[in-house]
């Protein structure tokens, strides 16, 4: 899993600079604690594979895998919170595995279908 990318991650509404640990949202620069900044990189570095917990938590708070501790959660949450519109479009929950970061895309139209018996003739 990379923990560094050379190259920027942007798309129309997030960017990030790996080089000079920066992040914008909307074109402006977000504030995030040094682990929010460290947890999100580590997702956006490895953007669209699952980050196991272990490995999040080892890489950004360097404890080992037996430890048991909600503090990820918390700065998932955290993260999700400063995301706002669009936390649940770029941080998705694996249940029981860990979290993957996904690249933004906007959500599909519902196709509107007239009802079926309004065709018929009376």
């Amino acid at each position: 899993m990379d923990t560094m990318s050379p190259h920027p991650y942007q798309d129309e509404h997030l960017e990030l600079h790996f080089d000079r640990s920066a992040v914008y949202l909307d074109s402006r620069e977000m504030v995030l604690t040094r682990k929010e900044y460290e947890l999100l990189s580590l997702l956006v570095a490895n953007v669209g594979e699952i980050v196991p917990r272990g490995v999040l938590l080892m890489k950004v708070w360097g404890y080992s895998r037996e430890i048991r501790t909600r503090t990820l959660d918390v700065h998932i949450r955290r993260l999700r919170k400063k995301l706002g519109p669009y936390a649940d479009r770029y941080i998705e929950t694996i249940f029981g595995t860990g979290y993957r970061f996904q690249c933004f895309r906007e959500p599909r139209p519902v196709p509107q279908f007239a009802p079926a018996f309004a065709a018929l003739p009376a």
